[in-house]
């Protein structure tokens, strides 16, 4: 149970912090920045969620994707113990489910891709893109926190819980997706402003911008 009583302690004053088993660490240790980075990914995520263009099927999703952002934040915060005392909170495989289930909800309908998403395409599509590279960056710390104090074993990172901050960021590229095509997708087209001579660049540019002609009949024979 989290019972806040008194928001200063004054107890982080020397640069060092408490981790959820109450173990002390420096506030410059990965695993602090892995799940500091998680909650900035949170904090974006409430952005998103009070957008008027957010459909409200993908709200209902950021409300859930919210509260398990601060289970994963709790994993992190908790290094792993092959005895613990109590029941540590924990990303499991269900969370991981879920998301690719979301994924492929989501996901199956839209229109392939043929080439990167620049982001934007209205509010709500904005936050969840940034929320999707911020979730990236916690994911890449998460790694570098592993590379520290070991994964899966005592003292180590939740394999489960960096394996989540990647399947999150896939959703969430996906949900931005899914918000972005009322406003039309603005895609990538690489070296827009310069020649090019190779005829296939040519033809990837035309058909990523959309003005690739037509195929010309195939002669009868």
């Amino acid at each position: 149970m989290v019972k806040l009583t008194k928001i200063y302690t004054r107890t982080g004053d020397a640069g060092t912090t408490r981790l959820a088993d109450l173990s002390e660490a420096s506030k410059t240790d990965l695993r602090v920045e892995a799940y500091g980075q998680v909650d900035e990914a949170n904090c974006l995520l409430g952005l998103a969620a009070t957008q008027p263009d957010l459909p409200p099927a993908v709200a209902a999703v950021i409300a859930h994707l919210q509260n398990e952002l601060f289970d994963a934040g709790a994993d992190l915060a908790t290094p792993l113990t092959d005895n613990p005392p109590y029941p540590q909170l924990r990303v499991i495989q269900e969370y991981i489910d879920r998301l690719e289930g979301w994924c492929d909800e989501f996901g199956d309908p839209l229109p392939p891709l043929q080439s990167f998403i620049l982001p934007g395409g209205g509010p709500a599509a904005s936050w969840l893109q940034l929320a999707r590279a911020v979730v990236r960056r916690a994911e890449r710390t998460a790694w570098r926190a592993a590379e520290v104090h070991g994964i899966g074993q005592e003292g180590g990172v939740n394999p489960l819980a960096i394996t989540y901050l990647n399947r999150l960021s896939d959703l969430l590229f996906i949900l931005g997706r899914i918000v972005g095509q009322a406003s039309g997708e603005v895609l990538w087209i690489p070296g827009k402003d310069r020649e090019v001579l190779d005829p296939r660049g040519r033809r990837q540019r035309e058909k990523i911008s959309g003005s690739e002609p037509p195929e010309e009949p195939t002669p009868a024979s």
